[in-house]
């Protein structure tokens, strides 16, 4: 990878996310709870949820991820608490599909994804990008089984 490169996939914008991921830790009454690992980078992230009905009540996650799993998990924080898992599953597809085939990017409240349309061209990172997303709606599952 090209240092141009590098600079363009590891944006000011991606980076400030990284340094601002909201509700870090574990939460201690939490109704579901997932881990999920990228066996590409060894990232993982961890989510844990307390549900009210069929609405993410409270949220934690343990993010041990690169600067892209850390920037997407940053910009699931900021506005999972609220959120159905309908609409954190097509959330979750929407940035798989502005990744691996050109989609759009999600909007309002998860419009900050737009800061990894340039992973498009890494298909190595896409994996820990999702994970944060992935981890949440296992733990999503979890509470509701």
């Amino acid at each position: 990878m090209a240092d141009s490169d590098l600079m363009q996939l590891y944006s000011r914008r991606i980076l400030a996310l990284t340094t601002a991921i909201p509700h870090l830790g574990t939460l201690q009454n939490f109704d579901g709870k997932a881990m999920r690992r990228s066996p590409q980078c060894g990232s993982s992230v961890t989510a844990y949820v307390a549900m009210d009905g069929d609405r993410v009540a409270d949220f934690s996650q343990e993010v041990r991820a690169c600067a892209l799993g850390q920037a997407s998990a940053s910009v699931l924080g900021q506005a999972v608490i609220g959120r159905s898992r309908d609409e954190i599953a097509a959330t979750r597809d929407t940035l798989r599909a502005m990744l691996t085939s050109s989609g759009e990017p999600p909007q309002v409240p998860f419009a900050d994804l737009e800061a990894l349309l340039p992973a498009r061209d890494y298909p190595n990172r896409h994996a820990s990008i999702l994970l944060a997303w992935d981890a949440t709606l296992d733990a999503i599952a979890q509470a509701e089984a």
